[in-house]
């Protein structure tokens, strides 16, 4: 698959830092039952790496990918364990659109994106997006860039996902509010399943 086939998958995809291997398969399950496919484990925790090596060889339907990758070698180590994808918070010098898995890089500028572009690629996460404009940042690049998509991360939540999933250059958003901390950590996998099937119900434009 694509970058652009992944993130077509659901309007939201969830960001999850976890720090229980215990908790990764039955959290990514519940998310996947709730509409919710595509899967971004953040290499952030000491078990990251066996937490989506686990997720992607165990939940039927789920497309699980890294994120916060940030060297080319990091890209290549999450191809190895199974990542379908991987996302990185900036552009990863050297890097293309060809490489072991589809990489969506991270922008914030308009020299940034000019720079992504000129790397071939075509989709891009706004981050943090909150911070360095949001909807209206991404409203403004749409005229001098109408061949750049978007998913926004950073501060998306399900009060705003709305305004972002109505633009026409944004495919998706990236966040973390449909796997509460507490839920994960109580293993309140129904509340978990409940939050996603509202996420994947949001209409995009």
């Amino acid at each position: 698959m694509k970058i652009a086939d992944i993130l077509a998958l659901a309007p939201v995809i969830p960001v999850l830092v976890i720090d229980d291997l215990a908790h990764a398969v039955p959290l990514g399950r519940a998310l996947v039952a709730g509409g919710l496919p595509v899967l971004e484990i953040t290499l952030r925790t000491p078990v990251a790496m066996q937490c989506l090596e686990r997720m992607a060889g165990e939940i039927e339907g789920a497309v699980v990918g890294a994120g916060t990758v940030l060297t080319p070698s990091q890209r290549q180590a999450v191809a190895d364990v199974g990542a379908r994808f991987a996302v990185s918070p900036g552009l990863i010098e050297g890097e293309t659109d060809e490489g072991p898995v589809p990489l969506l890089p991270g922008i914030a500028t308009a020299t940034e994106l000019m720079a992504g572009l000129a790397a071939g690629f075509g989709h891009f996460k706004l981050f943090p997006a909150n911070i360095v404009g949001g909807a209206e940042a991404l409203k403004a690049f749409a005229s001098p860039f109408p061949q750049a998509k978007f998913c926004p991360t950073g501060g998306v939540n399900a009060k705003n996902a709305p305004d972002y999933l109505a633009l026409p250059n944004v495919v998706c958003v990236g966040g973390s509010w449909v796997a509460p901390t507490d839920a994960v950590r109580a293993g309140d996998w129904g509340r978990i399943e409940a939050l996603a099937r509202e996420a994947a119900a949001l209409p995009r434009n």
